[in-house]
Formats: structure tokens, sequence, C-alpha cells
């Protein structure tokens, strides 16, 4: 008997008993189990099975004869489009299955055959093209293959066709591609004789043939390079062949979670074609999987030693690829090997500017590329509605392999690198005026493109010149895309080129400078890098008179003093942008000054002006239509100012606002589709206040969802904040030394750059757990550090809370005059909380005095403090504080 409690059990005793298969179930969070393996079912009758749930006749004893060879393997990972060529089969007479080299169109139409077999009297025939070196030998293979004597004469298409007329059979034409004219007419010649013959027609480009129906087949699905990770990679079909034939290779292979996800990557790099999977898998025999992936940029050399009884062409992935190549007319190859410079997608006008050259205008470039894309070498993706263009992975090593050979590759990549920086500077001016979505949609597309001109332009036979103009034109989509630590490195080296040029370019070097700023201040926080490039970026854009970079400058050096502590300085200079913004048409400028001042009034203390600031900033503030502040201030200025307002919410005692604030932070950035404002929202609003009003669960999935935006996109600092928040998580739920190892570890890698992030909401935790006896010392001597450093930094809203956890540990130290040093601290702190209008911590410090004037026997004076506090919350929404402050209450009433 299972039952719930019992099902866990009995699944781990399922997955012993599976062994190395225990991956066949897996475990989906929150949902429960699911069986991945691929499901038949027997049917009752000897002559019938179900093959993924469908019943499909096979082949009994007196079935239509045939010629097709019977499979040795298991066709992995093809039931849709398996089911998808049957029906096709079924209502067209002929379909051509289309596809690159290697994808299994023969696999997967022999499969088809062999299901469709019984519906045919005459049988289902196999003619192979593919040893044929004449055309003209077509129509006697066709014949051959059915058996089919014709005395005397030619063996002709159309004395083929007269004589099948009307014979219900099956014809597969297999490999065409070669013969393709002849294949073409044959096939429109059986179908013209009558209406017995059905063809299914296998070649890498369509036969145009009248009354053809094309099937083009798609590669073994993987998984999406941003897949989840609970995602299991074994669901995909180009997985499970990749560990079929290992297997096959390697009997006890038997991959587990971070090998499977290894594999999908290697599967990826394959584009899915199942032969070159074959190929790789096969390897296993003798390599790592490790190793496999790391030797996978010499494909060729590497994917070698098919089965000695396939086509030669199969039996490596170069002579694929040959068999290919070889087949194109020579201005075919020409257009093939220089769009090996596209590192991604391509649109036809990219192609034209590009691949042209004396010979070889805009227009026949086009012309070439459509066919090509018809001969299954280059691949085309729409989105409904504008077309774009690449080459499968494999496509593109074997023809940058073509094109290094040629001697053209330096020209062509010139020509690609300075495209590039055309269209980036066009994107950088367009940036200010088109909707964000509609201009990552255009301009993110070209990532990879823009990496690979940027990579040779700064390479030894590149031109660094073209390099700078593209890095910094290419600015607005590292910021986009919150791929910050990639901007800081190319940024970096763009400025060490120029570095010393007398002539360099003011304008350009400005550019650089803010940007290295930005990416620094969120990849490696306040360091002093940051501020210099600030200051420099500041320094040009005064000379030049630039008064959109002296704000982003301005906001720059604003954002390093407070990520650095420095809030007073923080103020000046946010006061400052608000000046200059006054001067600007946008009021959306001003009112981002607003939000400085806010933040800026927040850290030192004054919530009730913070509040002020934030409220009138959100109020007034109108997402622009157009003109992107993302660009101009590196995250949504909606999502940051109601981060840090839902902040001053809780302070202030309203604990249920301040949550409703942080979620709201958290729509506005998903909304965006902003990777750093999310882990902004996450890091310093959504956590801290979850953690503050005592929802534990909230904590731990908001802090997963910081570590998983923030590795994905190697944001280290919010990576470094959401290790703390799940130590401090750790610590609340009672477990201490994994709480300790994940603060310490986040704390360190912060770092003295951040210091003033380094105290709330951890020192309370990191207290908690380091209360015990020959430890409180050290925690009293770094809480004094702490509070020294926040007045002499100007820190004030967290004074409140240092003074109490510092009176706290005095209570645990057990010393001479203990009680009445932390009940100076308790009243201490409650006098710079009052002042602040900081409530949550007001009562935070009146519950700690309250529980020291009880257990001092004092009980009557303990109600004083505690009770006026615990009044002025007007909310309903109970924190885990008030709920202390409340059992407090009951007892000393």
């Amino acid at each position: 008997i299972v039952e719930e409690s019992s099902l866990p059990v009995q699944i781990s005793a399922l997955r012993n008993a599976l062994g190395v298969d225990r991956n066949l179930i897996r475990t989906i969070s929150g949902r429960g189990y699911q069986f991945t393996g691929e499901i038949r079912t027997l049917a009752a009758s000897p002559h019938t099975q179900a093959v993924v749930g469908t019943a499909v006749p096979v082949p009994a004893p007196g079935c239509p004869p045939t010629n097709l060879p019977e499979p040795v393997s298991e066709l992995i990972g093809r039931d849709e489009e398996l089911r998808e060529i049957v029906n096709l089969a079924a209502a067209q007479r002929l379909v051509t299955l289309t596809g690159a080299g290697g994808i299994g169109k023969t696999r997967l139409t022999l499969a088809a055959a062999h299901q469709l077999r019984p519906l045919f009297a005459d049988g289902v025939w196999l003619a192979e093209f593919s040893p044929l070196a004449d055309p003209a030998l077509v129509p006697a293979t066709v014949a051959a293959a059915v058996g089919l004597e014709l005395s005397g004469g030619e063996a002709s298409a159309e004395r083929v066709a007269q004589a099948l007329a009307e014979r219900p059979l099956l014809l597969v034409l297999d490999t065409c591609e070669h013969v393709i004219d002849t294949a073409a007419a044959m096939a429109e010649a059986l179908l013209r004789a009558g209406s017995g013959v059905r063809i299914l027609a296998t070649s890498r480009e369509p036969l145009r043939a009248e009354g053809e129906q094309i099937y083009p087949v798609p590669p073994l699905a993987v998984p999406a390079e941003d897949a989840e990770a609970e995602d299991d990679p074994l669901r995909y079909g180009a997985v499970r062949l990749f560990v079929d034939r290992a297997r096959a290779a390697k009997p006890h292979f038997a991959p587990d979670q971070r090998s499977a996800v290894m594999i999908a990557t290697i599967c990826r790099r394959l584009d899915g074609i199942p032969l070159a999977i074959e190929l790789a898998a096969a390897r296993t025999a003798a390599l790592s999987i490790e190793e496999l992936s790391a030797r996978l940029d010499d494909r060729f050399r590497l994917l070698t030693g098919g089965r000695r009884t396939a086509l030669p062409r199969h039996q490596t992935l170069r002579a694929t690829l040959d068999w290919s190549y070889e087949l194109l007319l020579e201005p075919e190859r020409v257009v093939l090997r220089r769009l090996a410079v596209f590192a991604g997608g391509f649109s036809l006008e990219a192609a034209g500017a590009v691949v042209a050259s004396v010979e070889l205008a805009p227009g026949e470039v086009v012309d070439e590329v459509l066919d090509l894309v018809t001969k299954s070498l280059v691949v085309t993706e729409t989105d409904g509605t504008v077309a774009r263009y690449r080459l499968l992975n494999t496509t593109r090593a074997y023809a940058l392999e073509k094109l290094d050979e040629s001697g053209e590759g330096e020209a062509v990549a010139r020509r690609h690198a300075e495209y590039g920086r055309d269209l980036f500077e066009r994107a950088e001016t367009e940036a200010e005026t088109r909707p964000r979505a509609e201009w990552l949609a255009d301009y993110g597309r070209w990532i990879g493109n823009m990496r690979a001109a940027l990579d040779w332009a700064f390479s030894p036979a590149g031109d660094a010149s073209i390099g700078v103009a593209l890095t910094a034109a290419a600015v607005p989509l590292w910021m986009h895309t919150s791929l910050l630590d990639e901007c800081r490195t190319r940024v970096e080296r763009a400025l060490a080129t120029i570095e010393g040029e007398e002539r360099a370019d003011l304008r350009r070097e400005m550019k650089l400078h803010a940007a290295l700023g930005a990416s620094l201040l969120y990849t490696r926080g306040a360091v002093p890098e940051s501020g210099a490039a600030w200051t420099k970026a500041l320094e040009l854009a005064e000379s030049l008179d630039n008064a959109e970079y002296q704000l982003r400058s301005l906001w720059g050096l604003c954002s390093f003093h407070i990520t650095g502590g420095h809030y007073r300085v923080a103020l000046t200079l946010a006061q400052r942008f608000r000046t200059l913004a006054a001067n600007r048409s946008d009021p959306n400028d001003r009112l981002v000054g607003d939000r400085l001042i806010g933040v800026s009034e927040h850290l030192l203390g004054d919530q009730p002006s913070a509040r002020r600031h934030l409220e009138h900033m959100l109020a007034h503030y109108v997402p622009p239509a157009r003109k992107s502040h993302l660009i101009l201030f590196q995250f949504d200025q909606r999502v940051a100012a109601r981060a840090y307002l839902a902040r001053v919410l809780w302070l202030q005692g309203f604990p249920d606002q301040a949550m409703r604030t942080a979620e709201s932070s958290i729509e506005d950035a998903r909304a965006a589709n902003h990777v750093t404002s999310l882990c902004h929202a996450l890091a310093l609003a959504a956590c801290p206040i979850a953690l503050l009003v005592g929802d534990l669960a909230g904590v731990e999935h908001y802090a997963g969802m910081l570590l998983e935006h923030s590795t994905r996109h190697a944001l280290a600092i919010w990576h470094d904040f959401g290790l703390c928040h799940q130590g401090a998580l750790a610590i609340k739920r009672g477990d201490l030394n994994t709480g300790l190892r994940l603060l310490r570890a986040g704390l360190d890698d912060l770092g003295e750059a951040n210091t003033a992030y380094r105290f709330i909401p951890f020192m309370s935790e990191m207290a908690e757990a380091l209360g015990r006896p020959g430890q409180v010392a050290d925690r009293i001597a770094a809480i004094d550090e702490a509070i020294e450093r926040c007045e002499w930094t100007e820190v004030h809203w967290v004074i409140s809370e240092l003074l109490r956890v510092k009176g706290e540990l005095l209570l645990l130290q057990r010393a001479p005059g203990a009680g009445a040093a932390a009940e100076d601290h308790f009243r201490q702190a409650l006098d710079w909380a009052r002042r602040q209008g900081a409530l949550s911590f007001e009562l935070r410090a009146a519950t700690s005095l309250a529980r020291l004037l009880r257990d001092q026997g004092r009980s009557a004076d303990a109600l004083a403090p505690l009770q006026p506090v615990y009044g002025r919350f007007t909310e309903g929404f109970e924190t885990a504080d008030l709920k202390a402050a409340k059992v407090l209450l009951d007892a000393l009433r």
C-alpha cells in the first residue's frame, strides 16, 4: 500500500532498483515525481503495436513486400516528427524531407515507411541514389528497387512511371541532392502516370517538383542555454540520444546531474544534429565528458570513426559537409565561406554589405543566400515579421576553415567589423528615441556578431580604432542586457588602447569612462577605480559642455558614494544633480534627482524627508515611452525608488505597505525585463524586508531568485547579497553553522568597498549566532567598530539597531555592571530611533529594554517604554517583532 507518507521511501526503493537508470524518475519541486522514459504499450494483438500511445499497424505474416532494411537501433527523440510525416504521407502523394547533412532524414523516412507499409498492397520500396555518380541512372535504380523488368530499350523515367502507374506502392527516393534534376523529373513522371504511387523523398534541398510537400527535418530538441536549473536535460531527444549511444560504447555510462548538463551543452554546440551527436557519444569510450566538451572546438578531427558500414559521408563530420560543399556552384561556395564571419544571425542587408565584393554584387549575394537556404546550409529564423539567417555551428566551423584557406578572411572580417561599428553607432542614437523592447529586438540579436568583431579588431591582425569605436557604441546593449562584467572587460581593453594617444576622441573617451564606472560599481562595488572612472567622465563632460554625461557622471559618483557609505557626500552630489537637471527639458531628470536625495536622506537617518522625496518622485515620474533612463542611469528608476521607499516604510512602522512596495518593485523590474534592476529590488528591498517582518518563506524565495539571476549574469555584488540573505535565513531557522558560513562568505566578498551594506540586516543575526561563551567579546568589539564607523561616516539609519544589538551582547557577557550598560544602550537606541522616525527600530529597542527591566523585577517600569510604541502601529499586519512585543506586554500586564 502506497500512501503519501510512504511515497518518498517507495520512490527511493524504485530508484535503487533501476540502478544506473535511476534518473528515469525525476523530482518536480512542489508537484511530485515524473517518469521520463519512453513509454510503449504492447497491444493484445501480436500484429499491432502502440507507439507513444497511438496504435500503428506493423507487418504481420503476409504483409506487403518490401526491401526496406530492418532498424537495428532505436529511433530516439523523433516521436512527434514521425507522427507528422506519417500523416503527411497519408494525405500527400509526394513528401520530401529536407535538412542538413546528418540530421536524420533517411532514418526518419525509413521509420515512417515501415509504419506505412500495411497501407500499400504492392509494397514499400527503397531506391538509394547515394552510390550514383551518373544522374541518368536514376530511373534504372527505381526500376531495380521495385523489381521491375523492362524488356529492351533504355529505362527512362516515363517507361518506369507507366509500368508503375496504377500499382498501390510507396516509393522511397533517398539522397536526391546530387541527382536533383533527374530525381525531380522521375517523381513528376510517377505522379502524372497514375494515382497508385506515393513517394517519400530525402534531399538536402527540395526537388521543386509539382505537387511536392516539403517537410524540413528539425534538429533534435536540446535544452535552452538559459534553461532553469530544475529542467531535466534527459527530457530532450538530443541528450537521450547521446546517453544511449554513449552506453553502446561504454556499457556502464551513467551521467550524474552535472554531466547531464555538460552533455546538454555538447548537444547544443552540435546543433542537435543526430550524426554529430552519435559521433561525439562514441568518443566517451576514451574521453570523459569534460574532455569531450573541451575538444569540441576541433570537432572535425574529433568527430570521426562512424560505423564501418555507414556511407563514407556519414563516417566523419567533415565528410558530411564535404559532400554538401562539393555539390555547390563556385559563387555559392564563395558566399557560404564568407558568411562564416557572422557569429550569430544576420539579415540579407547585412549579408549583402559584408559578403559582397568587386566580383559579387550585393544583389547576387542575396540570391546565393536564398539558394543556400534551400540547400539546408543556411537556416532561416523568423519572428513573424522579419526573417533572419544563420549558419549552424558545425556548418560555420567548416566554412571558417574554407574562408581561411581562401586567403580572404581578413578582408571579410574587416568589412564585418566596420558594418558592426556603423550598426551600433546607429543603435546608440536610436536607443534614446525608440521603445526599449523594440530596440532590443533589433539589436540584441547582434551581440554574438559584436563580440566576434571586437575579438578581430583587437587581434594582432585587426584594427583597434574600429574596436574602440564599436566598444563605445555597444555600451547601451551591455547595459540593457545587464552584461556588466563583459562591458567592464571590453571597455578596459578599449581604454588601454587609446591611453596616451594625443588625438583621442574625447567624446568617445568620456563614454568609455562612464561605462567603466558603471560596470565596476555593479560588479566589484565602490572600488577606487570606479570612483576614478566617474570623476574622469565628469571632467570630460564638463570640458565638452555635455549636460547629459554630466548628469550620468553625477549619478555615478552619487551611487559610488552611497555604496561606499559616504552618505553626506552622496547627498551633496544628489543636490548638485537636481540643480543641473532643473535646466533640462525632461522633467524626469529632476525627479531622478529627488530619488537620489531621498536615498541619501534615508541612509543618513532622516526618514520623513526621505519618504517625501521618494513618494514625490513616484507620483510624478512618467516612464519614458522612448528615451531610456536604463541607459542613462543603469536602473529602472521606479524600481530603485520603490526599493528604498519600502525600506523607509518598514522603518516608519508600516510593514504591510513595505512588503507590498517591495513586491511592486519586483513586478516593475520584471516588466522592464532588466536583470540589474531586478537584483537591486531583491537585494535591497524584498529580501531584507521579508527577513525583518519574519516572512522566512519569502526570504528563501527571493534569495533564491537573487542568486540565480546574479550568477547567470556575473553580478558579483548581488550574488554576495544573496549569500548573506541565505545565511541570515539559516540562522533564523536555527542552523547557526551554515548561517555563519554563508554570512561570512558574503560579507568577506563584499569587502571594505561596500562598508555601508555590511551591517543591516545581518548584524543582529550574526550576534545571535555568535553570542556564545568565548565569542561575545569579539562580537562586541566588532559592533563597537561598526558604531564608530557609522558615526564617523554619518550612517545614522542603522545606529539604533547596532546599539540595541550591543546591549543584548553585553547581557550575554554577564560581566559586573552589564545590566546597567545594556539598559543605557537600549535607551540610546530608543532615542536614535525616535529622532529618526524609525518606529520599527524603536519597537525593537523598547522590547529589549522592557525584557531587561522585567528580568530585573521592574515590571511596572518595563511597560513604560514598550506600551506606547506598540500602540503606535496602525496596520493589522503582524510581524515577528510585533508578535514578540505583544507576548511580552501580555505577560507584563
